[in-house]
């Protein structure tokens, strides 16, 4: 059953698959696989194009249904299914470019190239957080690679999966390819590891949490696969003495509440030698445009949250704003403000998916840098300062260890055209932009005697 998270009221029921309906699926989506590679590059991004269209023409109902299913606010909702359309028409471009290097090789003679051909199947298992946005970072670059695309969406928001899944399907069809190459398979945790145990997953991207995602990466290398993790993140925002507060007020705002701290690159860190409270937020009706947060996402979230507030407090913390649960209908919680924790208080060092800030002290740019650092996960993270040395200072390699590096700009709100992913417990992954399509392919280094000698390399003579 689907539940709308303002209310806890449920939309509608979703068949979950069955083992035997994965296996069926699979076995469709590896005979869709051979139609599909044999179309040229361009004409695979002829089609995401198309699908990017077919997005743009859904937005406004997609982006509902997102908010209505997963709880986000209406102009998030809508955004989302932008980046999924951003992603489409970078990777039309992406189809026409990608290739590898004619390398000089050193026996006359003969050439040396670099072939970049698709790996296959992609099987794509994403988060509730972003029921649209990650499936698309994932299958719009998987497709024009020339691979087939398995998803297993969040069982939560199994209707937005529908919903994404029938737009792609229709854009197919009516170009006479088989639907099987976006394939989807509804359900829970069995469906999610057959995929990771599954060697006819040619690669497995996965969004989720850290705790999840190790055991995910143990079973795909367990058969020597080949996986793509997109886990948890712990973000800081570090605020100096010169920074301009126009910029950091709003941006903690955004990064620390939107989507009511349920992104990965939510800022759950403030660092800084002043003390700053939330500009006032206000709770309005969530059907309204100009609400600025909604709920979490279930029941368990709010418990969470609950705990987390609880923790903070036997750990030393003061709670200064928020901390508790709206009384209204709903998984609604007040955005928090938690002071006088240590910078390696268990949890500070620990990620909870609500909107909870630890605002923290500082002294010293090493010890903030290092502060920064010092926690299992290395996804995103913020500095404001107009200081260009220690800017530098910040994206060098005694600076942030983490994926994501920004400065004057919040955590969260990534662009399309860079990778995004991070390091340590955040997994290593990366989707989108820049050269992340290299995962979605295997590489081959091709040499090409056209001469009628057989030179060795290194000189070798083998008489």
């Amino acid at each position: 059953t689907a539940y709308c998270p303002p209310n806890n009221e449920p939309i509608a029921r979703v068949r979950q698959a069955s083992l035997e309906d994965y296996e069926e699926t699979v076995r469709k989506a590896k005979e869709a696989w051979k139609v599909w590679a044999d179309i040229p590059a361009p004409k695979r991004g002829e089609i995401v194009r198309q699908i990017g269209d077919a997005l743009r023409q859904k937005i406004k109902v997609l982006g509902s249904l997102v908010s209505l299913e997963m709880g986000k606010i209406y102009v998030e909702g809508v955004g989302e299914v932008q980046e999924y359309v951003d992603v489409c028409d970078y990777a039309v471009g992406l189809s026409r470019m990608i290739g590898g290097p004619v390398l000089p090789s050193e026996r006359s003679g003969h050439a040396l190239i670099e072939q970049w051909n698709p790996v296959g199947l992609v099987g794509i298992i994403t988060a509730f957080n972003f029921p649209v946005a990650v499936y698309g970072w994932n299958s719009a670059i998987a497709m024009i690679c020339g691979n087939a695309c398995l998803w297993k969406g969040a069982p939560t928001t199994s209707l937005t999966s529908v919903a994404v899944t029938k737009i792609i399907a229709k854009v197919l069809e009516d170009n006479k390819i088989p639907g099987a190459v976006c394939s989807l398979v509804c359900g829970g945790a069995d469906i999610g590891t057959a995929m990771a145990r599954d060697g006819r997953m040619d690669l497995l991207s996965f969004t989720g949490s850290t705790e999840v995602g190790k055991q995910v990466a143990l079973m795909v290398q367990e058969r020597f696969g080949r996986s793509l993790l997109e886990l948890g993140g712990n973000n800081a925002i570090i605020v100096f003495e010169d920074a301009d507060l126009n910029l950091v007020i709003p941006s903690t705002l955004f990064a620390a509440v939107g989507t009511a701290g349920q992104r990965c690159t939510t800022a759950r860190r403030l660092v800084s030698g002043n003390s700053y409270r939330f500009p006032e937020i206000m709770y309005l009706d969530f059907s309204l445009a100009d609400t600025l947060y909604g709920p979490l996402h279930t029941k368990e979230a709010v418990k969470m949250f609950l705990d987390a507030v609880e923790q903070a407090k036997q750990q030393g913390g003061s709670v200064v704003y928020g901390g508790k649960v709206i009384n209204r209908p709903g998984n609604y919680v007040e955005p928090t403000i938690v002071i006088g924790l240590a910078h390696n208080a268990p949890i500070v060092h620990t990620e909870t998916f609500a909107p909870i800030l630890y605002a923290l002290k500082f002294k010293e740019e090493e010890e903030v840098f290092a502060w920064n650092n010092e926690v299992k996960q290395g996804l995103s993270s913020s500095i404001f300062t107009r200081d260009l040395g220690r800017i530098f200072r910040w994206l060098g390699p005694k600076g942030s260890d983490c994926g994501i590096v920004n400065v004057n700009i919040p955590t969260s709100g990534a662009e399309i055209g860079g990778a995004f992913g991070g390091e340590k417990h955040t997994g290593g992954g990366r989707e989108s932009g820049s050269d992340s399509w290299k995962l979605y392919m295997k590489r081959s280094t091709c040499t090409i005697n056209y001469s009628k000698d057989l030179p060795l390399a290194q000189g070798i003579k083998f008489q």
